[in-house]
């Protein structure tokens, strides 16, 4: 038995040095970065096979309902932690992610295969390496990370892995193997994993960068939309001559103005000067007396007829 503080004695000098070729590589832990694959790809790549199982929950497929959503923010921290963890934001920084990603994707489809724990049980993390020669267990490993295996110092008050030798370690890889073997509480997740990898070093559209940002700004408001707060149709609102003459975006401005009214009783809307912000109010107050409601317009003096003379013609 050794113990390494990861300050005088580092894990990742110590699997260097016991990794070899032809090892069987099995992992337990939270989260993976490329990274610590990066620190350790000499070894990695000559290793006969790598077994890797996300203790928590982690690209699973099933959705949560909305009463646990809450469930979902630790696990999006720990699926984005395969880019780099909030700790290895010296190596971010490097922007050499492409190259690390695209090297380690390539590893991943040979070598590697990835299981998520699908279930509310804890799991806690370890490493295993067997040899021809030898078998050895690294615990605790809370994560696959340069944090974990002593190359950054992280936010731990202290970083205590424990190296445990054969036999005690057989217990270990006998644990591994139990539980790699039960479905009941695993699931499969290596394309998912290789599909997020690939996605650092892809080459995308303008457009692509420009939807997916917003997706990932505002998806939890696309989720919460229901028809109580949509815009009735029956009211004939989109019959008017008004709604006839908006373009498709100050449609959706509309229908989003109203959305907002109904659930948060406010809205602003943000269009450049020139995008006819206008004409997409007149829309909504247009939908508001078509249901029988009163519409009061605040405005500077200096517009007043120009609201009135809108207001008329359309």
């Amino acid at each position: 038995m050794e113990i390494f503080d990861n300050i005088t004695k580092i894990v990742k000098d110590d699997l260097s040095a016991t990794i070899g070729k032809g090892s069987r590589v099995s992992v337990a832990a939270a989260c993976f970065s490329i990274y610590a694959y990066q620190t350790l790809k000499k070894q990695l790549d000559g290793i006969d096979e790598l077994r890797f199982i996300f203790t928590s929950p982690a690209f699973v497929t099933e959705k949560a309902p909305k009463e646990k959503r809450e469930f979902y923010i630790p696990r999006l921290n720990r699926e984005r932690s395969l880019y780099g963890t909030e700790f290895e934001v010296k190596l971010r920084n490097e922007l050499s992610q492409k190259a690390i990603a695209r090297e380690c994707a390539d590893w991943i489809r040979k070598k590697v295969k990835f299981m998520s724990n699908v279930t509310d049980e804890n799991m806690g993390g370890f490493l295993n390496i067997i040899n021809t020669s030898d078998q050895l267990t690294y615990m605790p490993l809370n994560g696959f990370t340069t944090v974990d295996i002593g190359c950054e110092r992280g936010n731990n008050s202290y970083n205590m892995v424990t190296r445990f030798e054969a036999p005690n370690s057989g217990e270990f890889v006998r644990l591994f193997d139990a539980i790699w073997r039960d479905k009941s509480k695993l699931q499969d997740v290596t394309e998912e994993v290789i599909d997020s990898i690939t996605a650092a070093y892809n080459e995308n559209s303008a457009d692509f960068l420009y939807f997916f940002t917003l997706y990932n700004i505002f998806n939890e408001f696309l989720e919460d939309l229901s028809d109580d707060v949509l815009p009735n149709e029956a009211t004939g609102f989109k019959n008017s001559k008004i709604w006839n003459m908006l373009y498709d975006f100050q449609r959706d401005a509309a229908l989003a103005i109203i959305n907002k009214l109904e659930r948060y009783n406010g809205c602003v809307l943000a269009d450049s000067v020139g995008l006819g912000k206008t004409f997409t109010a007149l829309a909504v107050i247009k939908y508001y007396e078509n249901r029988n409601r009163g519409v009061l317009v605040l405005c500077p003096k200096k517009l007043n007829d120009n609201w009135r003379t809108f207001r008329e013609n359309y």
